[in-house]
Parts: structure tokens; C-alpha cells; sequence
């Protein structure tokens, strides 16, 4: 699947220095390099959370704003779905719903359209 390459330098780093290794390696782990638990990653994810001061999020509001981002961007149904894992319309279109002002978007695109091939419009005198 592909992803923002702004985000390269930071994955690659992490890759490099928090997970296993290999093809088949966990991307996250414990502090011990061991498979990462629900209780040990909440206390990881809170400490990562006061280091960068961004207040209450939980974990999946990641993949939410990642999401809402790709349907901002014009991802169809079936592109969110492919990116999500669903084999549902339903959760893709939660994304799809969320997005405000595509309505103009598309309106101007759908107008830019008509101008391409539209005649110009005849005079007064018919001519």
C-alpha cells in the first residue's frame, strides 16, 4: 500500500531502531522487544502522548484522520475500503460522509467539464 513520503524518514527510523527484524519481524514491540500487549502499549502510548503534548487521543483516531484524510482527497469507495482491509461499503462510507464542501468540488469540476465542450452561446440575432 502506498503512503505519504514525508512519512519515509520517520518510518525508516523507526524500522530501524524499534522493531524486529526482517520481513516477517513486528513492527512494535515492548520495551523488551517482546509482542507488544494491550496493557504494556497503553503505558507506551501515554508517555508518547505527554511527550508531544497532544492531549487525549486514543490510538485508531490515527487511522481515522488518515482516512478522513484519504476520502478529503478524492479516495473513491472502493480505494477507502482497499486501504482499511474492509470488504464492507459500510465503515468506508462513514469516511466518505465526513467530508465538507466535496459537494462545490464536484460541482466545479462537473462545470469545468460542460466549458470544455460547450458551443459558445449564440447572439441576439442568432448568429
Amino acid at each position: 500500500m502506498a503512503f505519504p513520503a514525508s512519512l519515509v524518514p520517520e518510518l525508516a527510523h523507526h524500522l530501524a531502531e524499534r522493531a524486529e527484524a526482517g520481513r516477517t519481524g513486528l513492527v512494535f514491540v515492548g520495551t523488551r522487544g517482546g509482542v507488544l500487549r494491550r496493557n504494556n502499549f497503553r503505558r507506551i502510548w501515554l508517555r508518547t502522548l505527554a511527550s508531544t503534548g497532544l492531549g487525549d487521543v486514543h490510538f485508531h483516531d490515527l487511522r481515522h484522520t488518515g482516512n478522513t484524510l484519504a476520502a478529503t482527497g478524492g479516495a473513491t469507495t472502493r480505494e477507502l475500503m482497499q486501504r482499511m482491509g474492509h470488504s464492507s461499503v459500510r465503515a468506508a462510507l462513514v469516511y466518505q460522509h465526513l467530508v465538507n464542501g466535496r459537494d462545490h468540488q464536484i460541482a466545479d469540476y462537473v462545470d469545468g467539464q460542460i466549458r470544455k465542450v460547450r458551443r459558445p452561446p449564440r447572439g441576439p440575432s442568432g448568429t
